[in-house]
């Protein structure tokens, strides 16, 4: 297989009887919600999606897309590159029943009015989510580390207040 472009939206249902297979990349420009997320702008997000029905008759499409994103470390404010990588399984569905019955191992996916996926979009929501909530440079490469930040002092008049419960204590040895 060749390294293409992944088209913008397929068919799931002929994609699947034809269990076609794409090797390929998502340009990181195309990304705009995920380019926001990012300091700079993200890499182009190599994708792997394997198209095919199962031993029970459900259409998947089952893949891989990985991507690097520079973000803000949010320690010591600088940028950093990390690997971003998500793997997904989804199963195109019209109806809530169709989702009530459909197995764990796969996600409902909605097909829009003429039966397509858009895939670009697809693969785009999956990497903003799998974007750290709190992103951050491993304890050994970010430049304050490991230490512990206080952010404000802890009054020691506080520790010494009496028990408010002091009371029913000696209520319960009577």
């Amino acid at each position: 297989m060749q390294t293409v472009k992944i088209p913008v939206s397929i068919d799931p249902i002929r994609a699947a009887s034809s269990r076609l297979d794409f090797q390929g990349v998502v340009p990181g420009k195309q990304l705009k919600r995920l380019n926001e997320l990012c300091a700079g702008d993200c890499s182009d997000v190599t994708v792997s999606l394997e198209c095919g029905v199962d031993l029970q008759g459900i259409v998947y499409l089952k893949g891989k897309a990985v991507t690097e994103l520079t973000l803000i470390c949010q320690r010591c404010m600088t940028l950093f590159t990390t690997e971003v990588t998500v793997d997904f399984c989804f199963s195109p569905c019209r109806t809530e029943a169709e989702i009530d019955e459909l197995p764990d191992a796969y996600d409902p996916i909605e097909c829009n009015e003429i039966g397509e996926i858009r895939l670009h979009q697809l693969i785009e929501d999956e990497l903003i989510l799998a974007v750290p909530l709190i992103p951050a440079h491993e304890d050994n490469d970010c430049s304050l580390g490991s230490q512990d930040m206080v952010v404000g002092e802890i009054d020691p008049a506080q520790e010494e207040r009496p028990n408010p419960f002091a009371v029913l204590e000696k209520l319960k040895s009577k």
